[in-house]
């Protein structure tokens, strides 16, 4: 690990090993008790990540990734005791992700799914490219063309933040 700069991640025993203290600067903190969860949640989340991609490909993969997602899920719940929460967040077996929900008997548009397909973002809600500055990703400019709201709302935002309002305040 040599590539200078700023980081926030948490030091595993590959980067101390990593690390020349003769050659760097290495600025480190202490992981605060109140900040614990968090940290190692976001932590965790990578190495399992890592883990459910390393199942060999297949017809089956999907169900064996769904399969050790819910052995680890279990897993948790047997060392925290905290039986309710993890049975209800146990996956499904079919690995749908919820888009959407909205009332059918008072739509807000005529076509509920081609009206999602519209307005949802490219990259999803979880993650965005858009604010990070890659160059290989979407741009703003096209997601806010995919949803009017989201447009207006930025722009009053943006009006509001400028001091635009002060004309409406008397």
């Amino acid at each position: 690990m040599n590539q200078t700069g700023i980081y926030e991640q948490m030091i595993t025993n590959l980067i101390m090993g990593r690390l020349n203290k003769e050659q760097f600067y290495i600025g480190e903190r202490v992981l605060e008790q109140a900040e614990a969860a968090m940290w190692l949640s976001r932590f965790l989340s990578r190495v399992i990540e890592y883990a459910v991609n390393c199942l060999p490909a297949g017809d089956d993969q999907l169900q064996r990734q769904i399969e050790l997602s819910n052995q680890l899920i279990l897993w948790l719940k047997d060392r925290v005791q905290e039986d309710e929460f993890f049975d209800e967040n146990l996956l499904a077996g079919q690995g749908k992700i919820l888009t959407a929900l909205y009332e059918i008997e008072n739509p807000v548009a005529a076509d509920l799914k081609k009206y999602v397909e519209d307005i949802f973002p490219l990259t999803g809600l979880t993650q965005s490219e858009l604010f990070c500055g890659s160059n290989a990703g979407l741009s703003l400019e096209s997601e806010l063309k995919r949803d009017k709201i989201v447009r207006q709302n930025l722009l009053a935002g943006l009006i509001y933040k400028m001091g635009g309002d002060q004309n409406f305040q008397k």
